[in-house]
């Protein structure tokens, strides 16, 4: 892992369903990030389509995930610069019998335009289980790159400590998250008690998840025009200190900061999360299902 990786998180406001319009306002953000030396370029959940599943052109623009994709890895080339490019809701033809899928899905392409990590989401968030097919039991795939071991985990997965744990046990250090995530995702009952109820989660998470799990996290949420219920606040966090960067409720905009890696080893030499993780006696089994002890023990 590179002692400091220069990170531009970037918080976009996507126009429903015009795909070429946000790709260029992305790409005009990617090619300022790589002129101020950024070496990875993150962007948000959805940020080519929006979530709006129900229109009758989503499926249609989906379908143009592999067009969009060659895009990026062209400009990941053409800057010299690794991009996550958020996430890309992929249409795929079911065979014979078989339905079709949307997927939703993160790519890792690296500064030579090359994919080198693929994730599609797995936990997936209430209303998108209508329209999405998620990776159900999958391994959570860690990836080799130039910045070192990174993972990613898209959005809802941040509710799952097991999505984390499956990462940093494979060595990952850099997580990554693109992100949907507004404030109308509380409950009527919820809101009523903190209006701000969502944001406080992902400010908690965060940093939460950043100290157990002691590495660092690249968080690119969407941000929109205020009232419209974004929740924005994407950042870079690290343990012990928490955020590095965060950025508003609503307004688009980038953020450039240095990772020092080094943080993470000390972190890690305070904690010893990892080493705990590795030995042989650890006392936690996170394979969960309807057994009960005794049955797993064959008792």
């Amino acid at each position: 892992m590179a002692p400091l990786v220069k990170v531009a998180v970037i918080q976009l406001y996507p126009k429903p369903l015009d795909l070429e319009h946000n790709f260029n306002k992305a790409a005009d953000y990617i090619r300022t990030a790589a002129a101020q030396g950024a070496e990875l370029a993150v962007l948000p959940e959805y940020h080519l389509t929006s979530w709006v599943p129900k229109e009758d052109a989503f499926i249609a623009k989906c379908e143009e995930w592999e067009t969009y994709l060659k895009k990026y890895r062209e400009l990941a080339k053409e800057c010299s610069i690794c991009i996550v490019p958020g996430t890309i809701v992929e249409s795929h033809k079911g065979a014979e019998k078989e339905e079709d899928r949307l997927l939703n899905v993160a790519y890792f392409v690296n500064e030579k335009g090359e994919v080198t990590g693929k994730y599609v989401k797995k936990n997936l968030w209430g209303p998108e289980r209508e329209h999405l097919t998620g990776s159900a039991r999958e391994p959570h795939p860690v990836f080799d790159t130039s910045l070192g071991k990174v993972g990613m985990l898209i959005c809802w997965d941040l509710a799952f400590p097991e999505a984390f744990r499956e990462l940093i046990a494979q060595g990952a250090k850099l997580i990554i998250i693109p992100t949907f995530w507004t404030l109308n995702d509380c409950s009527e009952k919820g809101l009523k008690l903190n209006p701000g109820a969502e944001a406080l989660f992902l400010d908690s998470m965060l940093t939460a998840r950043a100290f157990e799990n002691t590495c660092a996290i690249v968080f690119a949420n969407a941000g929109g025009p205020p009232g419209m219920g974004y929740c924005g606040l994407s950042q870079v966090v690290v343990p012990f200190v928490g955020p590095l960067t965060r950025l508003g409720s609503c307004a688009e905009g980038m953020s450039i900061v240095d990772i020092d890696m080094q943080i993470m080893e000390d972190a890690e030499e305070n904690y010893q999360v990892r080493a705990d993780l590795a030995r042989d006696d650890w006392h936690y089994d996170y394979r969960h299902s309807n057994e009960t002890s005794e049955e797993k023990s064959g008792l």
